[in-house]
């Protein structure tokens, strides 16, 4: 099946409040195309330098997310262009975030990563350490960030009751935190979800999907 119709299925069976990242890590140039032509405007990059090159490869009006690990040396190459960064899981990598969305006179749009899963390979903040960047006048003077949600990865398992656990739990993280609002911190998003998992993130609270696979085919 093509990507386009690939595409336009998994849009069919999302609700209208659900953002489509559309993840493109490895995939060429005309196939994000491919997806663009049929509409697809937010796609999802792991890789810095491969983010820059598609980036200055395609249309203007692609909403560009950085969905790997981010190093902060390499924070400036994106900082000019990038519409959100998920994963961001120090208070250290959000100075890093706001010094060069500052020299690009910009406000940079961050999801802070919480770790949910049950596998040591995922990275992320717990409660108490999300709680504490949230409250703390360091993160509050930070003025060219905002944080607008939280994203997790839940673990790579068959088990759905265990899928759903973490992501129930995500959810309840989300709306005790999201109380909390301040000028660079406004909680309106829950990234969690993906290929293999979505339509349980979704019944869980989930308002932004990544899916991969599903739109591309395997890697």
């Amino acid at each position: 099946m093509a990507i386009k119709e690939n595409l336009l299925q998994i849009k069919s069976q999302l609700p209208n409040h659900v953002t489509l990242v559309a993840v493109s890590k490895t995939k060429p140039v005309a196939d994000l195309m491919e997806a663009y032509n049929a509409g697809q405007r937010v796609f999802g990059e792991n890789y810095v330098q491969e983010l820059v090159e598609k980036h200055e490869a395609l249309p203007k009006d692609i909403q560009w997310h950085f969905i790997g690990h981010l190093q902060s040396r390499k924070v400036k190459l994106i900082a000019p262009f990038v519409n959100l960064i998920h994963g961001v899981d120090s208070l250290k990598l959000l100075h890093e975030i706001n010094k060069e969305a500052q020299k690009n006179n910009r406000v940079i749009d961050c999801l802070l990563q919480i770790f949910i899963a049950e596998e040591e390979s995922k990275f992320g903040l717990d409660e108490k350490e999300l709680t504490e960047i949230l409250s703390s006048e360091e993160f509050k003077n930070l003025k060219n960030i905002r944080i607008i949600g939280l994203m997790g990865m839940a673990t790579f398992t068959e088990n759905k009751d265990q899928i759903k656990k973490e992501f129930q739990n995500l959810k309840t993280i989300f709306d005790k935190v999201s109380k909390q609002k301040t000028e660079n911190c406004q909680l309106n998003t829950i990234s969690m979800g993906m290929s293999g998992d979505y339509q349980i993130a979704i019944e869980c609270g989930s308002t932004m999907v990544r899916i991969g696979s599903s739109i591309f085919g395997v890697r």
